[in-house]
């Protein structure tokens, strides 16, 4: 409903979000930041390799952690997550006509504890109270209603902006346990539609 997408000025100023923001990045890819998932708890080490793949700047930060600079601007990977919270957070209250303070965010099923930490706090930077992480397999099968159904053993596949994994659940009296999850953090749709980029431009010249 809301992609991740967040589009700057060179001010500070947040100029769109979600769908808006995605419109904009054809034209003002340098100021729209987009998958700043694969950054959540990551040192520049971590994702320089795919720096060179993204339309805006990541430079290293002095505790070795990785930053968003836009114009003279620099964002931490929790700023601009909070970005995207408080839009959600706003379109609920105008929904519900009543605050919402309080939420339980998913996250990939391969997110570590730094990175869970990390998603957390900007639930907290957008002025909600993360009562829980919940991986995002258990909460495609909460969502489908596996949960009412009998015990067993279930495959959920996830195929987002980012990633392409799949994770095993083991459903017992309406609890869940993750067996196992793997994937590749690099084959989701945005890296699809940059394959398909480069062969477009392969086939034009």
């Amino acid at each position: 409903l809301v992609p991740s997408v967040v589009t700057l000025n060179d001010r500070g100023d947040v100029v769109a979000i979600g769908n808006k923001a995605r419109e904009r990045s054809m034209q003002d890819a340098q100021h729209t930041v987009y998958s700043v998932k694969r950054l959540m708890g990551k040192s520049y080490q971590d994702v320089k390799k795919e720096s060179g793949l993204l339309g805006y700047r990541l430079v290293p930060a002095d505790e070795g952690l990785v930053r968003v600079q836009i114009g003279k601007q620099m964002y931490t990977p929790i700023e601009l997550s909070s970005y995207v919270l408080k839009e959600l957070k706003k379109r609920a209250e105008d929904f519900f006509n009543e605050p919402v303070t309080r939420a339980v965010i998913t996250v990939p099923a391969y997110f570590n504890d730094a990175q869970r930490h990390a998603t957390k706090d900007a639930g907290r930077l957008a002025g909600l109270d993360v009562l829980r992480i919940l991986s995002e397999p258990t909460a495609a099968a909460l969502a489908y209603g596996l949960d009412k159904t009998k015990d067993g053993t279930v495959a959920v596949y996830d195929l987002g902006g980012g990633t392409f994994d799949i994770s095993i659940l083991k459903i017992t009296g309406g609890i869940f346990e993750v067996l196992s999850t793997n994937g590749d953090t690099y084959l989701g749709g945005d890296d699809i539609d940059r394959r398909l980029m480069e062969l477009f431009i392969t086939q034009i010249q």
